[in-house]
C-alpha cells in the first residue's frame, strides 16, 4: 500500500493549543519548579510556540524579562495576543542562529522544540552561547517512544492498520527524546552538572471527541498523518482508537503524558 507523505507544517496556535499546548502548560509548571531559577533573571524561551512555557515563567519565576523566539509567525502572533505582560517580548527566528549577543540571558530554555530542529546540536550550541556564565540551559521533550500515551495509542492503532505508518511515528523519528541521548547532547555542548528527569502529568479527556478532534488539525506529525489519509481509512483509524482506548463508563478518558527534562549549567 502506498503511504501518504505528510508535510511538516507549524502555523496555527489555535490548532496547536488543543492538541498539545494545553498539556505542555502542565509540564511547564513542573519544569519551572525543577529549575528553581532565582527571581529577577533574564529568560530566553527558544521555540516558544504559543507561549506556554513563557507564560509559566512569567507567572511563577518572577523574571526581569522573558524573550520568546520561534520560526512560526503564526505561533508568534498567538503568543503576542495571549501572553499580555510588559516583561515579555516575542519574535520570529531560527534556533540555530539566535539574534542575541553572547552571555545575554540567565536562563535559556525550550519546551518541545529540540527534536524538531534539523540540527539539535547547533540549536543547543546557540542556546549555550547566549547563556551567561553560570546560567541555566534546559529543555523538555515528550517521551514519544514510551509514556506519552495519547500519541502512543494513536500510533499503535495506525500501525496495526498499516505497518508502514511506523516511519512517521515520533518515537522512531526522534531517538533524541530519551534521557541518555539528551544528557549526551548537553554534555557535548560543554554544559556541566547535567541532569535529566521524567515529568508525568495527567491528560484527561472529557470524551472520545475531545481526544480525537485535535488529531484533525493537520499540524504536528500525528495530525498530519491522520489528515493525509483518505476519508475511509481515517474513519477506520478513528474506530480502531475508539475500540482500543481505555474509555470509562462516563465516556471520559484518563491518560498520562511523560516528558523528559534536561538541564545543565553554562
Amino acid at each position: 500500500m502506498e503511504q501518504p507523505q505528510p508535510k511538516e507544517i507549524w502555523a496555527s496556535g489555535a490548532v496547536y493549543e488543543p492538541y498539545v499546548g494545553r498539556w505542555s502548560r502542565r509540564v511547564a509548571r513542573e519544569f519551572q519548579a525543577w529549575l528553581a531559577v532565582p527571581p529577577g533573571r533574564r529568560w530566553l524561551d527558544v521555540g516558544c510556540g504559543t507561549g506556554a512555557l513563557s507564560q509559566t515563567m512569567l507567572e511563577q519565576a518572577a523574571p526581569q524579562s522573558v524573550q520568546g523566539i520561534d520560526p512560526s509567525a503564526g505561533f508568534i502572533t498567538y503568543a503576542r495576543e495571549h501572553v499580555r505582560d510588559v516583561r515579555a517580548a516575542f519574535e520570529t527566528g531560527d534556533a540555530r542562529a539566535l539574534p542575541y549577543q553572547a552571555a545575554t540571558f540567565d536562563a535559556v530554555v525550550s519546551g518541545l522544540m529540540l527534536n524538531f530542529v534539523p540540527e539539535p546540536a547547533a540549536a543547543l550550541g546557540e542556546m549555550t552561547r547566549v547563556a551567561c556564565r553560570g546560567g541555566i540551559v534546559a529543555a523538555y521533550v515528550w517521551d514519544y517512544a514510551g509514556q506519552m500515551q495519547m500519541m502512543r495509542h494513536f500510533w499503535d492503532a495506525a500501525v496495526a492498520l498499516d505497518p508502514s505508518a511506523a516511519e512517521f511515528a515520533e518515537g522512531s523519528r526522534f531517538p533524541l527524546c530519551q534521557p541518555g541521548p539528551l544528557a549526551q547532547l548537553f554534555q557535548a555542548a560543554g554544559l556541566t552538572n547535567v541532569e535529566t528527569r521524567a515529568i508525568d502529568i495527567p491528560t484527561d479527556f472529557r470524551d472520545f471527541d475531545d481526544y480525537w478532534s485535535p488529531f484533525l488539525g493537520g499540524q504536528a506529525p500525528a495530525p498530519r498523518y491522520a489528515m493525509s489519509l483518505p476519508e475511509a481509512r481515517r474513519t477506520e483509524l478513528r474506530e480502531r482508537l475508539r475500540a482500543t482506548l481505555p474509555i470509562n463508563a462516563d465516556g471520559s478518558i484518563h491518560l498520562t503524558a511523560r516528558a523528559w527534562a534536561v538541564r545543565g549549567v553554562r
